[in-house]
C-alpha cells in the first residue's frame, strides 16, 4: 500500500514537470519560428533532430502540433495569394522528424509543396524527396507510392518515373488493382485525358478521405469540361468557316441544329461564349472558381 502511495506522489511530482518541460520547449520553438519567419533563415530546418531528442516521449504530440501549424500556415498563405511559402518546408520537416509515421503530413504536405505559386510552394522536386522520405519510413503504406506517381505525372511530367512509382506500389499486397493498370497506361500512353480521367475516378472510388474524394471529384469534372469545350470549339470553328463570322451565341447554333440544346458544364451551369468566340465557364459555376484557384 505504501509503495502505491509513493508511486502516486511521484507521478504527481513528475507529470507537472513533464508538461512544464513541453511548454518551455514549445515556447522556445515558437520564438525560433517567429525569428525564422522574420529573418527568412533555416533555424527550424537544422533543429528538427535536436527537437526530437529534447521532446522525449512528447515527440508525437509536438509532431501533431507542428503539422497543424503547417496546415494553418499553408491555408493563410494561399488565402493571401502569397508568392513565397518559405516556412512550409521547415514546418513539414519538423513535424515528420518528430514523428516519421505521420502519414497525413506526407500525403497532403507533398502537394502543398508541389503546387505552383501562389497556390503552393512551387517546389515539386522537394515534394518528391519528401514522399520518398515517407516511403522509407513507412514502406508498408502503398498509397505513398500513389502520391509519388501523382507528382511525377502531373507536376514533373516524368511519365517513366510515374509508371515506375505506380508499378512499385502495386507490388504491395494491400494495393488496389488499378495501380498496376495505371502503371501500364502511363507507360504506353504517357499523359492523356483518358489516363487522367481513369486515375481520378479510381481515386474517387477508392478513397475514404473526404478531402481527397472531393479533390478527385473536382478533377473529374474539370477533365469532362475540357472535353466538352474542345467539342464546342470544333463546332464554333466549323460555323466560322462556313459563315465567315462568329455566331451570335449558342442560341443561333441551336436554331441551326448544330447543338441539341444549351450546353451545360458538369456542375450544371451553362457554358458561356466570349466575344472572341471562345467557350468559357459561367462565372457563377463552381468549376470557374476551381479553375481560378489552380
Amino acid at each position: 500500500m505504501r509503495s502505491r502511495k509513493s508511486i502516486a506522489v511521484l507521478l504527481l511530482l513528475i507529470l507537472p514537470l513533464g508538461f512544464s518541460a513541453v511548454w518551455r520547449l514549445q515556447h522556445q520553438i515558437d520564438r525560433q519560428l517567429d525569428r525564422a519567419e522574420e529573418e527568412n533563415d533555416d533555424v527550424l530546418l537544422r533543429s528538427g533532430k535536436l527537437v526530437r531528442v529534447l521532446s522525449l516521449e512528447y515527440g508525437t504530440f509536438l509532431a501533431d502540433v507542428y503539422w497543424t501549424r503547417a496546415v494553418q500556415y499553408f491555408g493563410l498563405k494561399r488565402f493571401r495569394q502569397a508568392m513565397s511559402m518559405d516556412m512550409l518546408w521547415p514546418l513539414l520537416d519538423l513535424s515528420t522528424t518528430l514523428d516519421p509515421h505521420l502519414l497525413v503530413a506526407y500525403r497532403f504536405g507533398c502537394f502543398f509543396l508541389a503546387e505552383p505559386t501562389p497556390q503552393g510552394a512551387g517546389q515539386p522536386n522537394l515534394a518528391v524527396m519528401f514522399v520518398q522520405r515517407g516511403i522509407a519510413a513507412n514502406p508498408e503504406y502503398w498509397r505513398l507510392y500513389q502520391d509519388l506517381g501523382f507528382l511525377y505525372y502531373w507536376e514533373l511530367r516524368d511519365y517513366q518515373k510515374a509508371s515506375e512509382a505506380f508499378l512499385e506500389g502495386s507490388r504491395h499486397p494491400d494495393a488496389l488493382d488499378w495501380m498496376k493498370v495505371m502503371a501500364a497506361k502511363i507507360a504506353g500512353e504517357g499523359r492523356s485525358r483518358e489516363t487522367s480521367m481513369f486515375l481520378w475516378r479510381q481515386i474517387y472510388e477508392s478513397t475514404k478521405d473526404d478531402t481527397i474524394r472531393k479533390n478527385a471529384f473536382n478533377h473529374v469534372q474539370l477533365i469532362k469540361a475540357e472535353s466538352d469545350m474542345e467539342q464546342l470549339d470544333e463546332i464554333l470553328f466549323e460555323f466560322e468557316q462556313e459563315h465567315t463570322r462568329l455566331p451570335d451565341g449558342f442560341g443561333e447554333l441551336i436554331r441551326l441544329g448544330l447543338l441539341p440544346g444549351r450546353p451545360l458544364d458538369p456542375a450544371g451551369y451553362p457554358y458561356a461564349l466570349s466575344t472572341l468566340g471562345k467557350v468559357e465557364f459561367d462565372p457563377k459555376s463552381p468549376l470557374a472558381i476551381t479553375t481560378k484557384k489552380r
